[in-house]
């Protein structure tokens, strides 16, 4: 089944009917739908986005981790070099650095916050030279989000 999205600004009272109202109408007939089948499609478009060639931001790259404990996100900024195919490299080594790579490298700075907005305001606003491109933010957006849910419901968080 496909959802038709009907753009009206919802900020107006219709009739009589308030916003709310129409809101509370469309999440209604949304969660009637059958959404086994979009759910799994869902899975199945997220799984083959993240297994695909990105260009790496030459500013660096972030590690978002979640600290159940303190009651925090952390957003720890790496620099990079990145070689003509397109590969992160070691600044010591200067040799690619492999996924899953057990070497320890040192942060280059260190972000704490209690929600997604607060950190993204930190790294965009405040700061404008670590995020260079447009993927990458949303990249860190979404995962963000994904931190901040987790800390609330604390939960694990896995980075994608």
């Amino acid at each position: 089944m496909n959802l038709k999205i009907i753009q009206y600004p919802l900020n107006k009272i219709i009739f009589g009917i308030s916003k709310d109202y129409i809101i509370d109408i469309l999440c209604y007939k949304i969660s009637r739908m059958d959404s086994s089948k979009s759910f799994e499609e869902k899975i199945k478009i997220d799984h083959d986005l993240s297994n695909r060639y990105i260009d790496l931001d030459p500013n660096g790259y972030f590690i978002v981790k979640v600290d159940l404990e303190a009651k925090k996100i952390i957003l720890e900024h790496f620099l990079n070099n990145i070689n003509k195919e397109g590969f992160a490299l070691d600044p010591e080594t200067n040799e690619p650095i492999k996924c899953g790579s057990q070497s320890k490298r040192v942060s280059n700075e260190v972000f704490e916050g209690i929600s997604a907005k607060q950190l993204g305001i930190l790294i965009t606003e405040e700061r404008n030279d670590l995020i260079t491109r447009f993927d990458h933010a949303l990249y860190l957006g979404r995962e963000l989000q994904k931190a901040e849910e987790c800390l609330y419901k604390k939960l694990p968080y896995i980075q994608d």
